[in-house]
């Protein structure tokens, strides 16, 4: 009988495994022709999350997108949102699974960005001016995105409309982020401030420090190491 299970099992992985490379989202599949550019190399993992708008959707060469994300321009299928983009994906990311990628006006990924799961990324949020209206039935207020080169967004993060990330970032897992943000920053928290940053004088570094704060006294040669990592609150 165990022999049966394990022969079925087998069977079973390489029928689901071949599933989903023919489910897949590549450039040479019937699907990827609707997008307005897909990269050589591209592959949308199956199953796949919703998709629509893909008129409006720009993904760079050999980026990979995992199971089950979504990528959405407008508020649902069969709007005409334009002749521009509004969602462009740079060349070799990562997206990972379960992350939701949601475009009203312009959401703008670099080269390289690589995120966790279940990230989930928008341009457009409720507001409640109205104290007397459901906020729901209000119309909601568009703000652009931009998330530069070389950035690592953790599992969970949250990047509201509005928001600028610099270059070579690092957003923590689970953080809630709104503003404009430096590039080599790390950024963490809810709501989500810099944590880090770096410089060519101090390399990583907590806020607030300086070169001026972390001058040696002219008797202590090893001051600045010792201040710095006072500062900074590193163990030396």
């Amino acid at each position: 009988m165990s022999l049966v299970r394990r022969a079925v099992g087998a069977l079973v992985h390489r029928l689901y495994d071949a599933v989903r490379r023919a489910g897949a989202l590549t450039p040479a599949s019937q699907a990827g022709y609707r997008f307005r550019h897909m990269g050589e190399g591209v592959s949308i993992a199956f199953p796949v999350g919703a998709i629509f708008g893909e008129r409006w959707i720009e993904i760079g060469g050999h980026t990979l997108i995992g199971e089950r994300v979504s990528l959405s321009c407008g508020m649902g299928p069969g709007v005409d949102l334009g002749p521009n983009s509004i969602l462009r994906i740079g060349g070799s990311c990562s997206i990972g699974r379960g992350s939701h990628i949601v475009a009203h006006q312009s959401i703008d990924i670099g080269d390289d960005v690589f995120t966790g799961p279940y990230v989930y990324i928008t341009d457009q949020n409720h507001v409640y001016d109205d104290p007397d209206l459901p906020i729901g039935r209000q119309w909601p207020r568009n703000n652009p995105v931009s998330i530069g080169d070389g950035s690592w967004l953790g599992a969970g993060a949250i990047i509201l409309p509005g928001t600028r990330i610099g270059r070579q970032c690092v957003v923590a897992g689970g953080a809630v982020v709104r503003g404009e943000f430096p590039d080599h920053s790390v950024i963490a928290g809810v709501p989500a401030k810099v944590v880090r940053s770096y410089s060519a004088d101090l390399g990583w570094h907590a806020p607030g420090v300086t070169p001026s704060t972390v001058r040696p006294p002219a008797e202590n040669a090893g001051g600045l190491r010792y201040a710095y990592h006072q500062q900074s609150g590193q163990m030396l």
